[in-house]
């Protein structure tokens, strides 16, 4: 078994950072020529799949988009999940569960365990109960190879006053909770000594200015292992990729360029050669 941070790392060097979104968005669907229905998102979520192949090296499917036709929308969403992974593309699944106790481990069974019928490579996951409520859920992902990636600092505004504020007690008072949650996925992976990254890693928004977080981001990344950044708010957003350094600072070692509706604007028959040119202006912005 394979960690995640291993495989990632792979990914890096073999095809690049870029996440390319499978977002079907009602006004996609209907641009694409597609119904809004679960038949819709398939073709929709396939098709992508079919243009990221060999082009770039992970996709993000939002399961709310798929969620919303129900059970077929789940059949759909499976067919999507399974022909990405035979495709060789890591899949991260865009679900942002979080609770606690058993039914966070549910969630965490039901997206990261190998034989799945949603099995992904990573989840992304809400620690807003408390970094610890996740814990059963990050044992999960470190025993079967898998990731996390936790919210932290998003880039919806209406996020900020919850993750800017300041915890009031415990050994992370002081600290914005945004910082606070960072310090903790650091202490977590700290335990996979020699990985060249964690198995946890952060969401962290580019459109945000993170020192409005507490997040010092010239000192953030010099961590071992390198903590992986999912950050979403590139194309469409605002963020530019020739910016990431300046964002990101030490953070960007592990930053995954994740952009959906700029490269999905293009359209089915345009998007393989929008995936490719933007998976190259990501390899030329970070040498």
């Amino acid at each position: 078994m394979t960690a995640f941070g291993e495989r990632l790392a792979r990914v890096f060097d073999e095809q690049g950072r870029l996440c390319v979104g499978i977002d079907p968005h009602a006004h996609l669907l209907e641009a694409w020529g597609l119904p809004a229905t679960a038949d819709g998102v398939r073709s929709f979520g396939l098709t992508v799949v079919d243009a990221v192949a060999g082009r770039a090296g992970i996709v993000k499917p939002q399961v709310a988009f798929f969620e919303r036709f129900g059970a077929a929308g789940y059949a759909a969403l499976e067919e999507v999940l399974a022909a990405a992974r035979a495709a060789g593309l890591l899949v991260i699944a865009d679900a942002k569960r979080g609770d606690i106790g058993t039914s966070v481990t549910a969630y965490a069974e039901a997206w990261l365990s190998p034989g799945s019928p949603l099995e992904a490579d990573a989840m992304t996951i809400s620690p807003f109960l408390g970094v610890g409520s996740l814990a059963d859920a990050m044992t999960l992902a470190q025993s079967a190879g898998k990731g996390l990636f936790v919210l932290a600092a998003t880039s919806n505004p209406e996020a900020a006053a919850v993750q800017q504020a300041v915890v009031q007690s415990g050994p992370r008072a002081g600290q914005s909770v945004a910082r606070a949650i960072i310090e903790d996925v650091d202490a977590i992976n700290q335990q996979e000594a020699g990985a060249p990254y964690g198995s946890v890693g952060l969401v962290l928004g580019a459109t945000v200015r993170l020192a409005d977080y507490g997040i010092d981001v010239a000192t953030a990344g010099e961590r071992t292992p390198a903590l992986p950044v999912l950050a979403p708010g590139f194309g469409h957003q605002g963020a530019r990729v020739e910016d990431t350094r300046r964002v990101f600072g030490s953070l960007a070692t592990g930053v995954i360029v994740s952009e959906s509706r700029g490269l999905l604007g293009a359209g089915p028959k345009a998007l393989a050669g929008a995936v490719e040119r933007r998976t190259e202006e990501v390899r030329a912005a970070h040498g």
